[in-house]
């Protein structure tokens, strides 16, 4: 998984020519979620105070993620994304 940002122990990646809606692969410990960038819904468990980060991150980055989103469906290199901080 391509690597867009990685702050307080969480990784934030999208995979490559994925389908469906835009979304990004959140991973923590042992712990995987994925998210829908558009509507924040949540699919998977992650700790209740990572989960937030994730969420308040991705508030900050939507037409990043969206870019991205394009770039990965096309097979382009991603751009990386500032953490949170």
């Amino acid at each position: 998984m391509p690597e867009l940002s990685r702050f307080l122990g969480i990784v934030i990646g999208m995979f490559y020519r994925e389908h469906g809606v835009v979304h990004i692969h959140a991973v923590y410990g042992e712990h995987e979620i994925s998210v829908e960038v558009e509507t924040g819904t949540v699919h998977g468990h992650f700790p209740p105070r990572a989960r937030k980060l994730v969420l308040e991150w991705m508030g900050l980055h939507t037409p990043e993620l969206l870019e991205n989103w394009q770039l990965a469906k096309q097979g382009q290199p991603l751009k990386r994304i500032a953490p949170l901080e």
